[in-house]
Protein backbone atom coordinates (compact mmCIF):
# COMPACT_ATOMS: atom_id res chain seq x y z
CA UNK A 1 0.00 0.00 0.00
CA UNK A 2 2.56 2.25 1.34
CA UNK A 3 5.86 2.88 -1.37
CA UNK A 4 9.43 4.35 -0.53
CA UNK A 5 11.71 5.34 -2.82
CA UNK A 6 15.39 4.89 -1.16
CA UNK A 7 16.97 6.50 -4.01
CA UNK A 8 15.02 9.84 -3.91
CA UNK A 9 16.25 13.09 -2.17
CA UNK A 10 12.83 13.43 -0.78
CA UNK A 11 12.88 12.38 3.29
CA UNK A 12 11.51 9.60 3.61
CA UNK A 13 9.06 10.66 6.61
CA UNK A 14 7.63 12.94 3.96
CA UNK A 15 7.16 10.20 1.45
CA UNK A 16 5.29 8.73 3.56
CA UNK A 17 3.08 11.57 4.38
CA UNK A 18 2.59 11.83 0.85
CA UNK A 19 1.75 8.57 0.25
CA UNK A 20 -0.89 8.76 3.16
CA UNK A 21 -2.30 11.91 1.17
CA UNK A 22 -2.52 10.52 -1.76
CA UNK A 23 -4.15 7.36 -0.60
CA UNK A 24 -6.86 9.25 1.19
CA UNK A 25 -7.57 11.61 -2.02
CA UNK A 26 -7.76 8.81 -4.30
CA UNK A 27 -10.50 7.51 -1.78
CA UNK A 28 -8.36 4.28 -0.98
CA UNK A 29 -8.61 5.36 3.05
CA UNK A 30 -11.97 6.86 4.11
CA UNK A 31 -12.38 8.45 7.74
CA UNK A 32 -12.40 6.40 10.57
CA UNK A 33 -10.00 3.62 8.47
CA UNK A 34 -6.67 2.48 11.04
CA UNK A 35 -3.75 3.10 9.82
CA UNK A 36 -0.80 0.21 10.15
CA UNK A 37 0.88 0.37 13.79
CA UNK A 38 4.24 2.50 13.28
CA UNK A 39 6.39 -1.07 14.08
CA UNK A 40 4.52 -2.81 11.72
CA UNK A 41 4.96 -0.40 8.97
CA UNK A 42 8.33 0.28 9.75
CA UNK A 43 9.17 -2.78 9.34
CA UNK A 44 7.34 -4.01 6.35
CA UNK A 45 9.53 -0.70 4.32
CA UNK A 46 12.61 -1.33 6.41
CA UNK A 47 12.70 1.97 8.07
CA UNK A 48 13.51 3.17 11.49
CA UNK A 49 10.44 2.84 13.82
CA UNK A 50 10.73 6.75 14.34
CA UNK A 51 10.46 7.61 11.01
CA UNK A 52 6.98 6.79 11.02
CA UNK A 53 6.29 8.25 13.81
CA UNK A 54 7.62 11.37 12.70
CA UNK A 55 5.02 11.22 9.27
CA UNK A 56 2.37 9.70 11.75
CA UNK A 57 2.88 12.80 13.97
CA UNK A 58 2.71 15.74 10.87
CA UNK A 59 -0.10 13.74 9.61
CA UNK A 60 -1.92 14.24 12.81
CA UNK A 61 -0.76 18.13 12.98
CA UNK A 62 -2.59 18.42 9.61
CA UNK A 63 -5.89 17.07 10.36
CA UNK A 64 -5.24 13.87 8.09
CA UNK A 65 -5.30 11.53 10.64
CA UNK A 66 -6.27 10.93 14.86
CA UNK A 67 -4.40 8.90 16.52
CA UNK A 68 -5.58 7.05 20.18
CA UNK A 69 -3.68 5.75 22.88
CA UNK A 70 -3.82 1.98 22.77
CA UNK A 71 -5.66 1.59 19.86
CA UNK A 72 -3.57 3.60 17.37
CA UNK A 73 -3.94 6.19 14.47
CA UNK A 74 -7.07 6.57 11.96
CA UNK A 75 -8.31 8.43 8.84
CA UNK A 76 -9.64 11.76 10.69
CA UNK A 77 -13.49 11.47 10.56
CA UNK A 78 -13.42 14.95 9.73
CA UNK A 79 -11.27 15.12 6.70
CA UNK A 80 -12.93 16.86 3.98
CA UNK A 81 -10.92 14.69 0.62
CA UNK A 82 -11.26 17.87 -1.02
CA UNK A 83 -8.44 19.73 1.06
CA UNK A 84 -6.42 16.28 0.64
CA UNK A 85 -7.01 16.41 -3.65
CA UNK A 86 -5.72 20.28 -2.81
CA UNK A 87 -2.95 18.85 -1.23
CA UNK A 88 -1.85 16.77 -4.08
CA UNK A 89 -2.29 19.60 -6.36
CA UNK A 90 -0.29 21.98 -4.32
CA UNK A 91 2.56 18.97 -4.33
CA UNK A 92 2.28 18.37 -8.30
CA UNK A 93 2.52 22.21 -8.71
CA UNK A 94 5.67 22.40 -6.34
CA UNK A 95 7.42 19.21 -8.12
CA UNK A 96 6.68 21.35 -11.64
CA UNK A 97 7.90 24.29 -10.81
CA UNK A 98 11.07 22.56 -9.07
CA UNK A 99 12.02 21.50 -12.76
CA UNK A 100 10.75 24.62 -14.95
CA UNK A 101 13.46 26.18 -12.22
CA UNK A 102 15.80 23.71 -13.37
CA UNK A 103 15.64 24.09 -16.92
CA UNK A 104 16.10 27.75 -16.44
CA UNK A 105 12.58 29.34 -15.90
CA UNK A 106 12.91 32.92 -14.34
CA UNK A 107 10.47 33.54 -11.08
CA UNK A 108 8.54 36.83 -13.78
CA UNK A 109 7.54 33.88 -16.59
CA UNK A 110 6.32 31.26 -13.75
CA UNK A 111 4.08 34.43 -11.86
CA UNK A 112 3.09 35.67 -15.21
CA UNK A 113 1.48 32.22 -15.56
CA UNK A 114 0.01 32.31 -12.21
CA UNK A 115 -1.22 35.39 -12.49
CA UNK A 116 -2.99 34.43 -15.49
CA UNK A 117 -5.36 31.99 -13.63
CA UNK A 118 -5.87 34.30 -10.81
CA UNK A 119 -7.10 36.94 -13.66
CA UNK A 120 -9.35 34.93 -15.48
Amino acid sequence: MFTIDLTSRKPIYEQLYNNVVRLISAGVLKPDDKLPPVRMLATELSVNPNTVSKAYKLLETDGYICSAVGKGSFVSPDLSVQNAEKQLALEKVDAKVKSAVALGATKEELLAIINEHFTS
